[in-house]
């Protein structure tokens, strides 16, 4: 952990820090001497910075350029010094300061109990799983919820359909409550306690969706600082990070409908997924926006694949 700032916030070395800009600028240049690590909404300490420093001052993150000129008060500049040495200090990821992570346009409560929302899920929830979902969802499956950023985010796409949260760990669940009331979705989505199928026993969804744990173990154990204040249950997921989408592969086709697909995420170990599953008629969708390691496979043709391999 890197050692305590030298200097306090209130202290004559920050008095040239007056403006808006100037408080941008110095965080970048913190993050950067310190070599902090990005990834969680944000991919570089300028971004970083300015995120910090908008949330701390009350401001909105499409603040026009001409406000950046502003001076700032005392006060503010304290509070802005002390949350990116904070940053520094921690190398907690920006979202577990602030409490709030955005996902599909949608703001989120989060904390440590949970995984930072970055899926690129997110933008084929904006599409509505275009081509591959030919049905309008009358039921949708989130397993492994999290925070419950994707099934709530499918509520708002699909406002017809009844959306169900499963997440296994106690304070997650209560993280996912707490954005289904946050949201006002009460009547629409429900968190449900228990792993993977367990808890949905009998009941079929037109669509599944799921960002699993994925990560192999030696790949987790080198993570750098600011991923391992995520919890490990929701990352490390065996010798090749496939223990758990092996148990969604093989138990779906029971719970999907006629029509329904399952989409599931399985970001940078989608070379392990691969060499597990060579034959696997999956689809794997471009991002516009960033990111990969989504794949999506509807009903009959999981289920044939998994005929073949005498499942």
């Amino acid at each position: 952990m890197p050692p305590e700032p030298a200097s306090l916030p209130d202290s004559p070395e920050f008095q040239a820090l007056r403006s808006v800009r100037d408080l941008v600028r110095w965080g970048a240049s913190e993050f950067n001497r310190a070599g902090l690590v990005f990834g969680h909404g944000t991919d570089n300490a300028l971004d970083d910075a300015f995120h910090l420093v908008m949330w701390a001052l009350k401001l909105p993150f499409e603040l026009p350029a001409v406000y950046l000129e502003a001076n700032v008060t005392e006060r503010e500049r304290i509070a802005v010094i002390e949350l990116l040495q904070t940053r520094v200090r921690t190398r907690k990821p920006s979202p577990y300061l602030t409490g709030e992570a955005w996902f599909a346009g949608l703001s989120f409560e989060v904390d440590e109990r949970v995984l930072i929302p970055r899926s690129p899920i997110g933008e084929l929830i904006q599409t509505r799983f275009a081509p591959w979902l030919t049905v309008d969802p009358e039921s949708i499956l989130d397993l492994c919820a999290g925070s419950g950023c994707i099934g709530i985010a499918c509520a708002y796409a699909f406002p017809e359909a009844g959306v169900e949260l499963v997440e296994i760990d106690a304070g997650a669940l209560q993280l996912v409550e707490r954005n289904i009331a946050r949201h006002n979705m009460g009547e629409q989505v429900t968190a449900v306690a228990g792993d993977l199928f367990e808890p949905v026993a009998g009941r079929r969804y037109d669509l599944i969706v799921s960002n699993p744990p994925y990560v192999p173990t030696a790949e987790w154990q080198a993570l750098a600082p600011e991923f391992k204040h995520e919890p490990r249950l929701a990352l490390d997921a065996g010798a090749d990070g496939m223990d758990v989408v092996e148990r969604i592969l093989s138990q779906a086709p029971d719970y999907l409908s006629d029509d329904g697909i399952l989409v599931c995420e399985i970001g940078g170990s989608q070379q392990e997924f691969l060499a597990r599953y060579p034959d696997i008629p999956v689809a794997w969708p471009e991002f516009e926006k960033g990111g990969d390691g989504v794949f999506v496979i509807n009903r009959d043709e999981l289920l044939a694949w998994l005929d073949a391999r005498g499942y």
